[in-house]
């Protein structure tokens, strides 16, 4: 993507910012990318085809402008432009290719037209594109050692062998490298490499956690071994792969299997600082102008933005079925196609090309940056309320001491918001599990009484919150009911002020189930989403798995219910850039520019006995509790946890759970369950939604206490004439930036 690139909204983190250190050990801090401003589009490709299907299991590829090349059995070559297949070559018996690279050209004009394969026969051979001619064979090249890459340097090729022979191949009259004489140079590399690469005149190669550097010359009067000492990054596994960008020329990036990137100086190779990016193996790194894309197991590809501290992760998306296997930036698509391509090549056994300049996102951050010049904007307000119910029902809150005024209270106290938010979890008894058991495995017909039943019970908090907000709102005040949306337990019901129910539009709802494998709906979420104007909005009522231990199903729980396809798609790519955000097509939660997700979350406080955290609250130590708080803990702890996307205000009120029924005290039965704040409302709108009010009532007729939250929305309305004028600016904008870094990568 271009240096140019629009400035992103500023990350929300609480993390220190990572500092560097000049000698190892390196200074490693647990500091992980910001997500809050992902994208998930994929960047196809402008022009030429976004995939080619080899039809074989290739594992080895390289590409040059309007050609990629896989060998393996066979070696083929593809023309980008139509797909058209333009070489097949079988290998005799026994024999395969291990390594390929298309040959340096005196005239960058002709990159691309030959390329040289590596056998596992330590044989080298060069092939004419154009006729499928294999022009010059150099049997023993590596004696029987198996190739096992081939690196271009400059006009030069650097083969490398399983022994860890190392020849270089320079160039001839014609300037380019040949296979008629002997190399230049021949050296000896440590053996059982796992990654290597060219940076600069220097190759880089790791042996497990062992970094050594090399650099080969014309006459061998330079020492081939740079280092006297190889160099060890503490605290991080073995090195997985590497990248080096042009707008950090004095950084080499190595990625690790456990999921760090260090970063070492060019400049005297030592390690500047480890950063934890991911829970697991780095694949493949590439650098992209002056961000560093990443392949993972699980076929993910992510952009990260390294000038920022912490980083961003600008992108992420399922670019492949399962494992990326390698990234590839291609340079010579620069001068000979005028853009930038990514190759990826992935397990499934297909290779994708794509945008290196991200025009998209560029596009769309632009005109984002740029909206209040074409959008007039509006200050609406919205109340969310968030209770575990505990099966209770407004007949059983009419007959409880203290509670039965409650609900008026709230509704005349609030301040006649624009959208009053209601969800509830446990509308029906989830604690008795035998009872929840034979509701999933009941028959149709009884299935049926069972649903009528439980949509009695969501009648009547509808009907009660109804007459509850007709009858304590000021006068004037008249609501609408917007939604309700139930599942099982779970009830969401939305009201909105008259005055705007008709500037609403794209209202649906959807269920995620994530009881019982997914299949029962006893624990997941209910999601509504629509329009103001031109701002989507998207508020999610959710209750994930319970039980002090089982965090990590908590967490699952949570990815499964924001990565969910829920609603209908938007088709048209001018709408999505105005109405959603990151990318996003409508389907997904966090495809809406603002969001509001609260429930039950049931996270815990981990390694404190149930009386320490009693004595802690009525010391109201909160603090101490609130550091070993799951939730919290896991976003300054886990890269992976969706809901570091969203911001939640500081809490400052007392655990919501477990109280013992129609009393103050915690829990006393014999399961003594210890107290925890499992009642939270998370929110995420990228400058464009405030929480100002944060806190829990005092209602006791179920063992939570329900918790609100008082917002303020800016929604949006397009002025479609400057909308226009915006878009032509924008792509003219962006037109001068692509010309200006292609220029740079040439």
């Amino acid at each position: 993507m271009p240096t140019g690139t629009p400035a992103r909204p500023a990350a929300v983190s609480n993390a220190p910012e990572v500092s560097s250190a000049p000698t190892e050990p390196p200074n490693q801090v647990a500091v992980y990318p910001d997500t809050s401003s992902i994208n998930r589009r994929p960047p196809f490709i402008k022009k030429g085809n976004n995939e080619i299907l080899p039809k074989y299991d290739p594992r080895i590829f390289d590409a040059c402008g309007p050609f990629v090349c896989t060998t393996g059995h066979l070696t083929r070559v593809w023309n980008l432009m139509d797909g058209e297949q333009l070489v097949s070559l079988s290998h005799t018996e026994g024999t395969k290719g291990t390594a390929v690279s298309f040959k340096p050209a005196a005239d960058p004009n002709q990159e691309g037209d030959r390329l040289w394969i590596g056998t596992n026969q330590g044989e080298l051979m060069e092939v004419e594109v154009e006729t499928s001619r294999i022009l010059k064979t150099r049997p023993g090249a590596h004696g029987k050692s198996e190739i096992t890459k081939i690196y271009r340097h400059l006009n030069e090729l650097w083969s490398v062998d399983e022994g860890g022979n190392l020849h270089v191949w320079g160039p001839g009259n014609d300037g380019e490298p040949n296979l008629d004489g002997s190399p230049i140079q021949s050296y000896k590399l440590p053996k059982n490499e796992t990654f290597s690469m060219v940076v600069g005149d220097e190759l880089w190669q790791a042996t497990g956690k062992t970094i050594r550097v090399f650099t080969s010359s014309l006459d061998g009067r330079r020492a081939f071994q740079v280092l006297t000492k190889p160099l060890a990054v503490d605290g991080a596994g073995d090195v997985t792969s590497g990248a080096f960008l042009k707008t950090h020329p004095d950084k080499v990036f190595l990625g690790h299997i456990d999921g760090k990137i260090s970063i070492h100086s060019t400049a005297d190779y030592s390690c500047k600082a480890v950063i934890n990016v991911t829970s697991g193996k780095i694949n493949t790194l590439a650098g992209v102008g002056q961000y560093l894309w990443a392949g993972y197991n699980t076929g993910k590809i992510c952009v990260y933005d390294i000038g920022q501290s912490p980083w961003i992760v600008l992108k992420e998306w399922q670019a492949h079925e399962n494992t990326v296997l390698k990234l590839q930036v291609d340079f010579a698509s620069s001068f000979q196609l005028d853009q930038l391509q990514v190759v990826s090549l992935g397990a499934d056994s297909k290779i994708k090309i794509w945008d290196g300049m991200l025009q998209d996102d560029w596009l769309e951050d632009e005109m984002k940056s740029r909206d209040t010049a074409y959008c007039d904007f509006d200050e609406i307000s919205a109340l969310v309320f968030t209770w575990n119910a505990g099966a209770s029902t407004p007949h059983s809150l009419r007959y409880s001491d203290g509670d039965a005024t409650f609900f008026e209270d709230l509704v005349q106290s609030s301040g006649s918001p624009d959208i009053l938010v209601f969800a509830f979890q446990e509308l029906v008894d989830l604690e008795d599990k035998t009872a929840t058991a034979k509701r999933f495995l009941k028959s149709k017909k009884k299935e049926g009484s069972d649903q009528e039943r439980m949509s009695h019970q969501y009648r009547d908090w509808r009907d009660f919150l109804l007459k509850t907000i007709d009858d304590h709102m000021p006068q004037g005040s008249l609501y609408h009911l917007l939604h309700t949306a139930p599942m099982v337990g779970l009830f969401t019901c939305i009201f909105v002020k008259s005055t705007l129910r008709d500037r609403i539009t794209d209202l649906s709802g959807a269920e995620v189930k994530r009881g019982m494998g997914g299949l029962h709906g006893n624990k997941g979420a209910v999601s509504v989403r629509f329009r103001v104007d031109d701002t989507s909005i998207c508020f999610t009522n959710c209750h994930l798995a319970a039980g002090q231990s089982q965090a990590s199903s908590r967490h699952n729980d949570a990815a499964a219910i924001l990565e969910a396809s829920l609603f209908g798609m938007e088709r048209d790519a001018e709408a999505r850039i105005d109405n959603f955000s990151g990318g996003g097509d409508g389907t997904q939660i966090l495809d809406h520019e603002l969001c509001i997700l609260n429930g039950d979350l049931n996270y815990r406080i981990d390694t404190m006995s149930r009386d320490t955290v009693v004595k802690a609250v009525q010391q109201n130590n909160l603090g101490k509790l609130l550091e070993r708080d799951q939730l919290l803990v896991a976003r300054r702890r886990n890269p992976g946890l969706r809901l570091r996307v969203f911001d939640e205000l500081p809490i400052t009120f007392a655990p919501t759970y477990k109280y013992d029924v129609g009393t103050d005290n915690y829990d006393t039965s014999e399961k003594r369950r210890s107290p925890a704040w499992c009642d939270r409302i998370l929110f995420r709108g990228r400058g464009r939604v405030q929480q100002l009010d944060y806190r829990r009532h005092e209602v006791k007729v179920s063992d939570h206490r329900p918790v609100t939250g008082d917002f303020r929305l800016w929604v949006k309305k397009m002025r479609p004439r400057e909308r226009a004028a915006a878009w032509m600016e924008c792509q003219q904008g962006f037109e001068d930036v692509k010309q200006q870094e292609l220029a740079d990568e040439r």
